[in-house]
């Protein structure tokens, strides 16, 4: 937790004490510890002058922020129409089975947060997942092993 407040106390160092620099601290927050912890919305609140739960309400209303630690990379399964007829559904049920999670949660290991899509804009290739900024399109279930392992050797700073 104390490096996290470092990290916390040097981000905030970069911004003016202005209310409009929340959206762009909680941004690097997110990049930087894959999270907003608490203590970083008591001290968002102190150094803008603003009250807590502004700054909560702001962390909770945009998808882009999360208040509980993600894993390193994000997975996406695109739900959409074209996707869901093409069996997104299953590819939902393999990455569950595969990580021992359930949509919205995190790996034991830290690796994976497993995420439901609406749509991630790609329905030609249906059915599609998008794993961190990649995306894989007219995926079948029989590849989702490859996919984790090459992002767990990205992790360990393997050669892909």
């Amino acid at each position: 937790m104390d490096n996290e407040v470092y990290i916390i106390e040097e981000i905030l160092s970069r911004f003016p004490a202005d209310p409009e620099a929340v959206i762009p601290i909680l941004q690097d927050l997110q990049a930087s510890l894959r999270y907003i912890p608490e203590e970083a919305v008591i001290l968002i609140a102190e150094r803008l002058n603003i009250p807590a739960a502004k700054v909560y309400s702001i962390a909770t209303f945009y998808n882009a922020f999360s208040l509980k630690p993600k894993g390193k990379h994000l997975i996406h399964v695109c739900l959409g129409t074209a996707c869901h007829v093409k069996g997104a559904n299953d590819l939902l049920e393999k990455f569950k089975r595969e990580l021992e999670i359930e949509e919205g949660e995190t790996s034991s290991d830290g690796e994976f947060t497993l995420e439901a899509v609406r749509c991630i804009g790609c329905c030609s290739l249906a059915p599609v997942i998008r794993v961190d900024e990649e995306t894989f399109g007219t995926l079948k279930q029989e590849r989702i092993p490859s996919i984790l392992e090459k992002y767990r050797a990205k992790s360990e700073g393997q050669e892909c």
